[in-house]
């Protein structure tokens, strides 16, 4: 079996670092790839991976996104990422949480955890309860920035859809855009909503097939099989479920100019962004569209570490930054020749001193 720092997603991670509680039955990976800027932050991902070297291929990728999307976000944060290994029936305890809670706080302050798929809300509150290295934690007042990341992820992928069509159609509005939705979940299914209220043509899937018929049927949207959303004809395809979903084969279906969503790590390898430009499809470097939620979460911790609080406006303001970063990439891109990830990548490893 080869050494985990020969893996190909290994990029000089500064700790990876295994966690195994035998009480709770807690099996953790920690992957903090850059401290740089100040400690890494990134969501926890609960998961049942069907080989364990899944689980790490996945931290070592996703925290590599995180230093990019913090350091494009002007975020004074490293990148950072958790994995609990879940069992094939996903059982998540109390003592589970606990136990991840103390592994948190062992790292010192290093790593700051949030949401990621399979943890909610309520997961963060009873890790918060061991650790203060935690953040998307819910609040009382409605004008303060807290609770569930998702939402503000939904309106930066919203806003930078509106930038790529503008971009690469033309258009200063969506009305009968067709946007085709992988993913109608919590970043999906908000994302989707705020197309419809722009009157954009929607095309919706997802594996739960009965949370994306609601969402078809709540919007006039379309609904067609998972396996089936990225051959639909479209102005945009916009993936908002799990990455490496642009590869050879997903690249060849695809029937739209455009590729701007918020699942992480889209691009299973770096040529696919080559492949990508090749066909002449405007891509949206994920890390860069999807930091909505990263700079809610991020702003939130740092005003509770200074003892205040952040307001959703001054999320929002920061947000609608998205637009303005996409742009440039897409402009050196145009004058370099560099494909739009190749040119977000460079920017974002000058920030982060490599």
């Amino acid at each position: 079996m080869p050494a985990f720092w020969e893996e190909p997603d290994f990029d000089d991670h500064e700790v990876v670092h295994l966690v195994r509680d035998r009480a709770s039955g807690l099996t953790a990976i920690f992957a903090l790839h850059s401290t740089h800027l100040g400690p890494g932050a990134g969501g926890t991902r609960f998961w049942h991976y069907a080989e364990p070297a899944m689980a790490l291929r996945d931290g070592l990728r996703l925290s590599r996104g995180m230093s990019y999307k913090n350091a494009m976000a002007g975020l004074p944060m490293g990148g950072g990422k958790a994995v609990i290994l879940a069992d094939a029936d996903r059982v998540k305890t109390p003592a589970m949480l606990a136990a991840f809670g103390d592994a948190v706080e062992s790292l010192g302050g290093r790593y700051v955890t949030a949401e990621d798929v399979g943890i909610c809300e309520a997961d963060m509150v009873a890790v918060s309860r061991r650790t203060r290295h935690v953040t998307g934690l819910p609040v009382t007042d409605g004008a303060q920035a807290g609770g569930d990341p998702g939402p503000f992820t939904s309106y930066g992928i919203y806003l930078g859809v509106k930038a790529a069509v503008a971009h690469a159609l033309g258009r200063d509005d969506l009305s009968g855009v067709h946007v085709a939705v992988q993913g109608t979940g919590s970043v999906g299914g908000g994302l989707a909503r705020l197309l419809a209220a722009d009157g954009a043509q929607l095309t919706l899937a997802d594996v739960n097939t009965e949370r994306a018929a609601a969402l078809a049927a709540e919007l006039g949207a379309q609904q067609v099989a998972a396996d089936a959303i990225m051959a639909v004809p479209c102005d945009v395809f916009s993936p908002n479920a799990l990455g490496a979903i642009l590869d050879d084969g997903g690249i060849a279906r695809l029937q739209a100019p455009i590729v701007a969503g918020g699942a992480n790590n889209q691009l299973a390898r770096p040529q696919h962004g080559v492949a990508l430009a090749a066909r002449g499809i405007l891509y949206a470097p994920d890390y860069v569209i999807n930091a909505g939620g990263i700079i809610a979460v991020a702003l939130e911790y740092l005003a509770r570490e200074g003892g205040t609080a952040t307001s959703v406006g001054e999320v929002r303001q920061r947000i609608e930054q998205i637009p303005a970063r996409l742009r440039e990439i897409w402009e050196q891109s145009a004058v370099t020749g560099q494909t739009s990830d190749q040119v977000a990548d460079a920017m974002a490893q000058r920030l982060i001193g490599r």
